[in-house]
């Protein structure tokens, strides 16, 4: 469906240039006055308005201001052959998104309502994503301390959201696995927050942050003169969490001598501290969270059978963000409200090229790394810069934007024996483009996500491409 434009103006002539100039790649209304141009408002849905100042004795900055009122307004650009500093300040302070002069070039016009669009889509996500939230925080009314914000609309967050308000209540111990930067902690956050532990009883422990010693001295605390060093007596992480949960972060790193204490910790709810043959009882919920593969880790003799199932009584396993690419632009519209908000800068949304790079990135560092990408961006955008752009991103998500090409026109899927080796006996873009991609997806047996990767495009597009040839 493509996006709709108004164009108004009291001289037909330019309206209908416009219109002609721009109808292949917009569903272009026209109005030759205000009057007329509010009706069309009222009645259709209008992405982006392109408005004259002077109409007659009716003005284009009265039109901006009633284009404001309608329910899903509009992104305006100002035209005018009257160009002043003054005016462009006056056009803006009244709504008006961009400002050109007469006589209008058709590339740059065209251009500039291409971002348009780009900017109103980013407000209907934005107005999507407030939704959202509302509609979370109300799920968690019953609670004094409101459930961390986990963003996302893709199947795969649904589920996680889904299994933590049912592991929530219980008190059995929980391992989340995930690639770093998932998200780990946060979930931990979710689930302590939705139990009924006090809220202010969540302590953590970063295992891979400390050695051997330490960190048994760190979990079950030491008495003074234990070891060297140890002068006064060290309350542990599962005394301070008594009646409350600890999260252990990175339980894969742990050694072997810790496995066994922290076995015996869960299976009899006792601890001792260092230096000390007295057991403490201790009643405590313990999530834990691994970038690593503890059955794996097991299977190779790295990690205790026993104690992996101790930890292993429910299992939640957080998805990698190039596998929730719906989620992509709704996080990265939160972080630009953020980072706006707390550098002191205007919101600035992203172009439409940042985001096709944002969701073709293949993010190691998922949504940690799309955090700090676009804080970079946030801090590298100029005030006088519209957008947010590729060239404000970090260099090394900007420099992959080379490596996305458009698939090859005669396919040679070598990774599968099912590849479609049927030669090309036609150049008709269109059905060219349709016998690659039923090639990329037999060849891939129907795994879009590979298909995806054979054919050098994100998952998205290539969905989208399926839809439109109706090849599903």
């Amino acid at each position: 469906m493509q996006s709709t434009l108004l164009i108004v103006d009291d001289e037909k002539a330019t309206r209908d240039g416009l219109r002609i100039a721009l109808e292949d790649e917009f569903d272009c209304y026209v109005a030759g006055s205000p009057a007329e141009a509010v009706r069309i408002l009222k009645s259709q849905q209008v992405d982006v308005m392109l408005t004259d100042l002077r109409m007659g004795s009716d003005s284009g900055m009265d039109l901006l201001e009633e284009a404001k009122k309608v329910k899903s307004p509009p992104v305006s650009i100002m035209m005018t052959a009257y160009g002043s500093v003054d005016t462009a300040v006056e056009a803006m302070r009244r709504g008006a998104w961009h400002f050109v002069t007469k006589p209008l070039n058709i590339d740059e016009v065209e251009m500039l309502v291409k971002r348009a669009v780009n900017t109103h889509q980013l407000k209907q996500s934005n107005v999507q994503l407030e939704k959202e939230n509302v509609k979370l925080k109300k799920q968690v009314t019953s609670q004094q301390n409101k459930l961390p914000l986990l963003v996302g609309n893709s199947p795969a967050m649904h589920r996680v959201g889904e299994l933590i308000k049912q592991i929530a209540p219980s008190k059995a111990t929980v391992l989340i696995e995930g690639e770093s930067g998932t998200g780990k902690e946060l979930v931990a956050q979710a689930i302590h927050q939705l139990s009924d532990r006090p809220k202010d009883k969540l302590v953590t422990v970063n295992c891979a942050a400390l050695s051997p010693q330490l960190l048994e001295s760190e979990l079950f605390g030491h008495e003074k003169g234990a070891f060297t060093g140890a002068a006064q007596r060290r309350i542990g992480r599962f005394e301070q969490a008594d009646g409350g949960t600890l999260f252990l972060d990175e339980i894969g790193e742990i050694d072997a001598t810790t496995q066994v204490k922290l076995l015996r910790a869960l299976s009899e709810r006792k601890i001792e501290r260092v230096g000390s043959n007295s057991p403490i009882q201790v009643d405590v919920r313990v999530i834990t969270a691994t970038n690593r593969h503890l059955a794996k880790m097991v299977e190779d003799g790295d990690f205790r059978e026993d104690l992996f199932f101790r930890l292993n009584v429910v299992q939640l396993d957080l998805p990698p963000l190039r596998d929730r690419e719906d989620d992509i632009l709704l996080l990265a519209n939160v972080f630009l409200k953020e980072f706006a908000e707390e550098n002191g800068k205007n919101f600035k949304p992203l172009s439409g090229e940042a985001v096709q790079l944002l969701n073709q990135y293949g993010w190691p560092g998922n949504v940690r790394e799309l955090r700090t990408s676009i804080e970079h961006g946030v801090i590298m955008a100029r005030d006088n810069d519209i957008e947010i752009g590729i060239d404000h991103l970090p260099l090394r998500i900007a420099d992959s934007a080379a490596s996305y090409e458009p698939a090859s026109a005669e396919p040679n899927f070598t990774k599968s024996t099912h590849a479609n080796t049927e030669p090309v006996k036609e150049f008709n873009l269109h059905n060219l483009e349709i016998r690659t991609i039923k090639g990329a997806l037999k060849a891939a047996s129907n795994n879009r996500t590979e298909a995806a990767k054979l054919l050098g495009i994100s998952r998205r597009t290539l969905q989208r491409k399926i839809k439109e040839f109706k090849l599903s």
